[in-house]
């Protein structure tokens, strides 16, 4: 355990069936859209208290 040697791996391939990366594919692009409406949220916050400070 006190070896510190360093080890490094290239990852050559990655084997995965189609329909598993299909259904991987769709399970990431459905939980982006809440990701998207939060920052859309926050964008939407920022602008309107920088437009409410030219107001001023």
């Amino acid at each position: 355990m006190g070896d510190s040697e360093t080890i490094q791996v290239t990852i050559v391939d990655v084997k995965m069936p189609f329909s598993s990366m299909v259904v991987f594919m769709v399970k990431a692009a459905l939980a982006s859209i809440p990701a998207f409406i939060i920052l859309l949220i926050i964008g939407s916050v920022f602008f309107a208290v920088l437009g409410g400070m030219g107001q001023l």
